[in-house]
């Protein structure tokens, strides 16, 4: 059985980020999507409110699979018994950061290789900040996140 992995925050969990997931979903035969812990950082959304949301947003994806992970990703896909990372990428910047932790994970996870997949033109201007600002003042998200996400980002 083939799994990828597909780390993030996911706070909020974006359209971009589903984008990954869909296309992700379709070359293993699971794809782990695996919210970080981060405990020097606060989120907009607890953790544990992210992986429910990422779980409702990927419902009707039958081989997705929502935790969340504290610690290093090498260790996490040695324990799930991953076969590959996969990052979406937005631009330079994305593309710069992601190689860098791509080169970090395979020397730490014993080779394990990290797929980048370039994010669709239709959602690559879409980032978990650029949601947080507009719906810091109020402004309408339903074009940036699933529908799920829109209601709690409008509850807050």
């Amino acid at each position: 059985m083939k799994t990828i992995l597909y780390p993030g925050s996911f706070d909020p969990v974006t359209l971009g980020h589903m984008d990954i997931i869909q296309r992700a979903s379709s070359l293993a035969d699971r794809l782990l999507v695996a919210v970080l812990i981060n405990p020097n950082k606060t989120g907009m959304f607890p953790p544990q409110e992210r992986v429910e949301m990422l779980q409702e947003a990927c419902a009707e994806i039958q081989n997705v699979k929502v935790i969340m992970f504290t610690g290093l990703l090498a260790d996490l896909a040695r324990r799930e018994q991953v076969q590959a990372i996969i990052k979406g990428v937005r631009g330079v910047i994305d593309l710069e950061n992601e190689t860098t932790m791509a080169r970090a994970n395979k020397q730490l996870g014993g080779g394990l290789e990290t797929l980048l997949l370039p994010s669709s033109s239709k959602v690559e201007h879409i980032s978990s900040t650029l949601v947080r600002e507009i719906a810091a003042f109020h402004g309408n998200v339903d074009e940036y996140v699933p529908a799920c996400v829109a209601c709690r980002l409008r509850e807050r």
